[in-house]
C-alpha cells in the first residue's frame, strides 16, 4: 500500500491539545520487481480516461465521504471531487485561492476573513455560499471524528456574516493554523444537514464543488469519474474522466506503470532510468522533486548515551550519506544538511546555521574524538564502553519491506561500527514499528519529518515541549522526547506574527537551536514521488514546467494537476 495514505492518519500532529494527521514518511510505496500480473478483471483503458494509481487496494469500497481520511474514501475525494478553499504550492511557496479568493488577519492574529469565490456552484447546480464553510466547519465541531487537523484546537467560532464571508475567531493567536482552515474540503449544507452520522456516512453520490464528481463507473476492481457538469473554471477539466483500476499490491501497480496502462502515479521505482524511462523514451516521465519530507534517525533521548548532544553529534559524523544516497536511495535524492530541512523549505533555510552543522559531515576521526570525550572508550573486543561500564550498543529499527530503508539502516550500522559502536538492525512489521516509534519504545529507529509549509511544523514536531510525552504513551509526533524551553519561546512568538520578514528570522534562529542541540540525526530529504506517460495525455508538471508537484500522493496539492492535464 502506498506509504503515504497507510500512515497519513496514523501519524497524528498534536497542537496544544490538538490531533492533526500529518504526512506519511514516503509519498510512494516500496520498489519491488514487476512480475505480477494486473488484475484480470479489470477492463481496458478507455481514451477519454486518465488512468491513475495512487493507492492499492485487492477491491474498491464505494465511499466518497471528505470528511474522513485520506485512505478511508476513494482518492481523489478530499481534493478532486470535492475542493478546499485554498491549496499551498509547495514549489511556488505560496497559497493558491480556490473556493476562497483572499484571507485576510485581525491585527491581533485572533481573527482570519476569509471571502469566497462568487459563481461556484456545487455539481447539482445549487449556489456555493460562505454558509456551506461555516456549516462544514460546525459539523466537525460536533463531530470529533471529523476533525482530521484538529482546528477547533485553536478556533472559538465560525461565523458566515453573509453569502460571501467567513469569519473564523481564534482562541489564541495561531497564525500556522492558516493552512489547517483553508486545507479543509467543504461539504454542501444542503447535502449534508440531514446526514444522521457524517462520521460512518459513505457519501456514494457525491455532490462536490471539485473537476470530478461523476460516479460513471463504480465495481470492485475499476471505478471511474467523469467531469462536474457544473465546474467553476471555465474550460476545465480537459480530462473527461479519471479511472482507477484496483492493485492488490505494488508489484501490480508498478507493473501496470511499465507495461503502459497507467498515465499517472506515484511510487518508488528503483533504477527508474533503465526499467521505465527506457522502455519509452519518448513517452515515460517521471520527476523527483526533494519536497518530501526528510528521512532521520531518531535517537531517543530519555536514554543514555542519547541523551548526551556530543554522543548524537559523533554518531551522525560517523554515518556515510554518500553511500546511502547512492545505494539505498539510486542517488535521488542528496546528504541532508544539519538543519533538517528539505526543499520544500529551502527558502527559509539560514546559510549560517547549514555552515555551522558539520555534524552532518562523514567525519570518523572526529566521531571517534567526540565519543571518547563523552566518556565512551574502546574496549579490548573494540566495542565502546560508557562509564557506567556496559557497551555501546543499541538496535536500529525500520519497517520490514521498505527496501530502501532498510539499506539505508543497513549502511548505518556498518558505519557505526568502524567507530565501536554495536547497532544491530531491527525490522518489524508496520503496525510494531509504528507503536513503538510513537511509544519511545526503541534506541534508534528510521523515521521521517513534517513536510508542512514552513519550519515551525518541523521544529515544533523536533524540539517543542507541547508535544513531549512519557515513555509508553503515545507521542503524536515528538517520538525521541526532546523539549527546549528556548524552542518554544520561539514556537510562540512565529505563532503570534504574520509578518514574512519577522517568520524568517524567527525560523533562522529555530535552525540555529536544532544545529546546536542535534535532537535527531538527519540523512536525506524525501524525494517526492511521481511518474507520468505523454502517450494519452500532456501536460503534467515537470522540471521544465514546474507549476506543481507531479506527485498525486500530496493532497490537496494533487488538484493542480487535475484541473491542468489534457487529453493529447
Amino acid at each position: 500500500m502506498s506509504r503515504r495514505l497507510l500512515m497519513m492518519c496514523m501519524s497524528l500532529l498534536s497542537l496544544g491539545g490538538l490531533v492533526h494527521c500529518s504526512k506519511s514518511p514516503k509519498e510512494g510505496a516500496q520498489p519491488t520487481t514487476a512480475t505480477a500480473a494486473a488484475p484480470a478483471t479489470a477492463p481496458a483503458a478507455k481514451a477519454t480516461a486518465m488512468t491513475i494509481a495512487q493507492e492499492q487496494q485487492a477491491s474498491w469500497i464505494r465511499n466518497f465521504n471528505p470528511l474522513l481520511a485520506s485512505n478511508s474514501s476513494r482518492w481523489p475525494t478530499r481534493a478532486g471531487v470535492y475542493e478546499p478553499l485554498m491549496i499551498f504550492n509547495t514549489l511556488k511557496g505560496e497559497l493558491v485561492p480556490w473556493l476562497a479568493t483572499k484571507h485576510e488577519w485581525s491585527p491581533d492574529n485572533k481573527k482570519l476573513t476569509l471571502a469566497m469565490r462568487p459563481g461556484v456552484k456545487w455539481s447539482d447546480g445549487q449556489p456555493f455560499s460562505a454558509k456551506d464553510v461555516a456549516f462544514t466547519f460546525n459539523l466537525i465541531k460536533q463531530h470529533k471524528a471529523l476533525d482530521i487537523s484538529a482546528v477547533w484546537s485553536f478556533l472559538e467560532s465560525v461565523q458566515a456574516k453573509d453569502d460571501a464571508t467567513v469569519e473564523f475567531s481564534l482562541t489564541r493567536p495561531f497564525v500556522p493554523g492558516l493552512i489547517y482552515i483553508v486545507h479543509q474540503p467543504i461539504v454542501p449544507e444542503h447535502k449534508w444537514k440531514d446526514v444522521a452520522d457524517p462520521v460512518m456516512y459513505k457519501n456514494e453520490t457525491p455532490v462536490a464543488t471539485g473537476p470530478f464528481t461523476e460516479v460513471k463507473v463504480f465495481q470492485n476492481q475499476v471505478f471511474e469519474l467523469g467531469r462536474n457538469p457544473h465546474y467553476w473554471q471555465p474550460g476545465k477539466p480537459a480530462v473527461e474522466s479519471i479511472r482507477f483500476p484496483a492493485y492488490p499490491s505494488n508489484d501490480q501497480a508498478n507493473l501496470a506503470l511499465l507495461t503502459g496502462e497507467l498515465d499517472w502515479a506515484g511510487s518508488f521505482v528503483p533504477d527508474i532510468d533503465r526499467v521505465f524511462v527506457a522502455k519509452d523514451k519518448e513517452h515515460n516521465h517521471y520527476w523527483f522533486p526533494l519536497v518530501g519530507n526528510t528521512t532521520v534517525l531518531y535517537v531517543n533521548t530519555t536514554k543514555k548515551p542519547f541523551n548526551d548532544v556530543r554522543v548524537r553529534k559523533a554518531l551522525s559524523m560517523a554515518i556515510d550519506r554518500d553511500q546511502i544516497v547512492k545505494v539505498a536511495m539510486y542517488g535521488y535524492t542528496r546528504p541532508s544538511d544539519a538543519t533538517a530541512l528539505s526543499d520544500t523549505h529551502d527558502r527559509w533555510r539560514n546559510p549560517q546555521a547549514v555552515q555551522a552543522g558539520d555534524w552532518t559531515k562523514l567525519n570518523i576521526e572526529k566521531a571517534n574524538a567526540m565519543l571518547d570525550e563523552a566518556g565512551y572508550k574502546k574496549g579490548a573486543d573494540g566495542v565502546r564502553v560508557g562509564p557506567d561500564k556496559k557497551p555501546l550498543r543499541f538496535d536500529v529499527n525500520v519497517v520490514t519491506g521498505w527496501t530502501d530503508w532498510v539499506r539505508a539502516a543497513q549502511i548505518i550500522t556498518q558505519n557505526l561500527k568502524q567507530v565501536g559502536v554495536d547497532a544491530v538492525l531491527k525490522t518489524y512489521d508496520f503496525s510494531p514499528y509504528f507503536e513503538r516509534i510513537q511509544k519511545g519504545e526503541f534506541d534508534a529507529s528510521m523515521g521521517w519529518t513534517s513536510e508542512e509549509p514552513s519550519p515551525y511544523f518541523v521544529y515544533r514536531d523536533l524540539m517543542g515541549t507541547e508535544t513531549l510525552r512519557p515513555i509508553g504513551e503515545v507521542s503524536a509526533r515528538n517520538w525521541h522526547r526532546y523539549g527546549s524551553k528556548e524552542a518554544d519561546a520561539l514556537l510562540q512568538a512565529f505563532e503570534a506574527t504574520n509578518d514574512p520578514e519577522e517568520q524568517k528570522k524567527i525560523a533562522h534562529q529555530m535552525q540555529e537551536l536544532f544545529v546546536q542541540n542535534a535532537p535527531v540525526i538527519p540523512l536525506f530529504p524525501g524525494p517526492s514521488w511521481g511518474e507520468y506517460s505523454t502517450r494519452r495525455f500532456t501536460n503534467f508538471p515537470n522540471k521544465d514546467n514546474p507549476y506543481a508537484k507531479l506527485t498525486p500522493n500530496t493532497p490537496p496539492e494533487n488538484l493542480l494537476v487535475l484541473v491542468e492535464v489534457k487529453p493529447k
